[in-house]
């Protein structure tokens, strides 16, 4: 029997099937990066409302996404960050004949042949053109206290140029780069470099094509370095960078090489002068009036390497800032520092429950962020006078810095502003990024528990382009 015309007219129609909402497109795209991982998501539109949220609540290891903390406080708190920098300049004095080389706190100070600007060499000619000859030259860091690794740095990291310590006086980035050139295949390479350290190279030239890898090894406070792997025979020079442990020792030993090559005999030997930790007994001697300084510094606006401190990730920059932070209202510790960071989240109504910081850097696996603080902070930094100078030091997608590399070619490429984090199974991203509405969109990305193998940056940055194209 046929049904009438009338009853195939009731017949419903086909329904289109709905794309699912964005949250549930998000979470599908997330399973792609397998198991074992736990992501923070939490994106915002111009007017804060949430778009997307993923475990918002939960408390995440943020890696380098801790300097978004500290660099907003810089400018929420130091002044003339724009201007140069004419408190964090070192300068050097004679003091009874040995030559005190006094560090402020500036990150930028080199001995490097080429340095054109804020350089040791320029010490060393007003000391060599004062006097011909010296007792001992003296490293003094003691505008900070002696805490040179913050809470929860891992041990490992000490040797490389990612745990370098931090210290008052600073040069070359507390870094001393070796030069690893392949030999022969199955002897030695050659490692040149400065020598201040005692290398014991055990690294072994592989046949051209081999796979190649060197490791450190050097125990805290140790000046033997023992170097092992391979470097294949056909491989470029390759440069190694260790940490340095004392830096003040390191930057009195760099003077009084400097010295001599301008003719300036010493007497003593390059020594360290450091500030106790808070509440312990002070090293440093009594001095009511110390002499002029000989010379002082003036390096570039600190603005310039809060640049380079959040494009690059630079965590010994991030550190130093910290302390410079924490002689705002004490001692320049790093406890002080944290209250001012303390300070600026109260400010921006992030709950005190939603971090817990233990650095700057976020080299510290104590460190904690809700992604809903991250977004909190990300929105209230946007409102403020130097909101816009604040986003102009996050690195752009596809473009430069640490995600130079990230969002090539996708609809996000120079459309993305954002500060990276990377430590032991974590990933971090967050800022802003402008959607295809050509809204700004505010997000904070935090990915913790990577298993060993397993890549959660690529479904991460297709959840982003998914959520601009979709805004």
């Amino acid at each position: 029997m046929k049904a009438a015309p009338w009853l195939l007219l009731l017949a419903p129609l086909p329904v289109a099937a709905q794309p699912a909402p964005l949250q549930q497109q998000v979470e599908a795209k997330l399973t792609e990066a397998g198991p074992g991982i736990r992501f923070g998501l939490v994106v915002a539109d111009d007017r804060g409302n949430t778009l997307v949220a993923i475990n918002p609540a939960q408390r995440f290891i943020p890696a380098s996404n801790t300097k978004i903390f500290t660099s907003a406080a810089a400018f929420a708190t130091l002044p003339g960050l724009d201007q140069p920098d004419t408190d964090g300049g070192a300068r050097v004095r004679l003091d009874h004949g040995d030559v005190i080389l006094e560090g402020r706190g500036d990150a930028r100070l080199s001995s490097a042949a080429d340095c054109a600007s804020d350089c040791l060499a320029a010490l060393a000619d007003a000391v060599a053109a004062a006097t011909r000859q010296v007792g001992d030259v003296v490293g003094d860091d003691t505008r900070f206290p002696d805490e040179r690794w913050s809470a929860g740095m891992s041990w490992n990291n000490i040797p490389s140029d990612s745990g370098t310590a931090i210290s008052a006086l600073t040069l070359d980035d507390n870094e001393l780069p070796l030069t690893v050139t392949p030999g022969a295949p199955g002897q030695p390479p050659r490692v040149e470099g400065l020598p201040y350290y005692t290398i014991d190279n055990q690294v072994v030239t592989g046949v051209p094509g081999s796979r190649a890898g060197i490791d450190i090894d050097r125990l805290p406070f140790e000046r033997r370095i023992r170097l092992t792997g391979t470097i294949a025979a056909d491989a470029p020079p390759r440069i190694v960078r260790l940490g340095i442990d004392d830096p003040a020792a390191y930057a009195a030993w760099r003077l009084a090489a400097l010295l001599d090559a301008r003719g300036v005999k010493m007497r003593g030997r390059p020594v360290a002068r450091h500030r106790e930790r808070p509440g312990g007994a002070s090293t440093v001697p009594a001095v009511s009036a110390p002499p002029p300084a000989l010379a002082a510094l003036v390096p570039p606006p600190l603005q310039d390497d809060l640049v380079h401190l959040m494009r690059d990730s630079q965590n010994l920059h991030a550190e130093l800032l910290l302390r410079r932070l924490g002689l705002v209202a004490g001692s320049g510790s790093v406890a002080d520092g944290l209250a001012q960071v303390e300070a600026l989240a109260a400010r921006a109504g992030v709950a005190r429950s939603d971090w817990d910081l233990a650095d700057g850097s976020g080299m510290s696996t104590y460190n904690r962020v809700m992604p809903r603080a991250m977004v909190a902070l990300l929105r209230w930094i946007s409102g403020q006078p130097w909101g816009a100078a604040w986003r102009g030091t996050l690195a752009t997608g596809g473009v430069d810095g640490t995600i130079a590399r990230r969002f090539k070619g996708s609809s996000l490429e120079g459309k993305v502003f954002a500060k990276t984090g990377t430590l032991n199974a974590t990933n971090a991203l967050a800022g802003y990024l402008v959607a295809r509405s050509g809204r700004t969109l505010t997000f904070a990305f935090l990915a913790n528990d990577i298993p060993s193998g397993a890549r959660a940056t690529p479904v991460m940055d297709a959840s982003l382009i998914a959520i601009a194209e979709a805004n």
